[in-house]
């Protein structure tokens, strides 16, 4: 157990330090969205750029803690090249691996976003790592409005 969370500190800390697809909205982008999580202020735009049902390029802006700039920065990384239809069973996956008690067996579909699960350890930080992920869902629905965690 110790060495799964060591793993976690260290890709956590390595996408909060050098976030993938940041500071980014690319070119031709096709949906965005606004997320803003009212309780710790974590505030983030995500970028698709969707064309023939694939997201060919994802990026995102914004601010957030540690842990929810390491998911936006994970998230972005598993989307490109995905159908969106694999993106929004991916949101179910994660949403599931973070938010549900009893262990989630997908490693073929998480891949190295398995190492999300050690934020169940701070329960009061599952808001931060689902807060990209709710807003790339937002995207993709075409939602105007501000998603929020709440």
């Amino acid at each position: 157990m110790n060495d799964l969370r060591e793993l976690y500190e260290e890709v956590i800390l390595d996408h909060n330090r050098n976030p993938r697809n940041y500071p980014k909205k690319p070119e031709g982008t096709t949906h965005t969205a606004h997320g803003f999580n009212p309780l710790c202020g974590d505030e983030f735009q995500i970028h698709l750029r969707v064309k023939d049902g694939v997201i060919e390029d994802v990026g995102f802006e914004g601010a957030g803690c540690a842990i929810s700039t390491a998911s936006a920065s994970l998230m972005t990384e598993a989307l490109k090249g995905k159908r969106v239809e694999e993106a929004e069973k991916l949101f179910e996956v994660v949403h599931d691996l973070l938010t549900r008690e009893e262990q989630v067996d997908d490693d073929e579909l998480l891949g190295k976003l398995t190492v999300l699960t050690g934020v169940k350890e701070y329960p009061m930080r599952v808001k931060c790592a689902t807060l990209p992920w709710h807003t790339m869902k937002g995207a993709l629905e075409g939602k105007k409005e501000t998603v929020s965690t709440e």
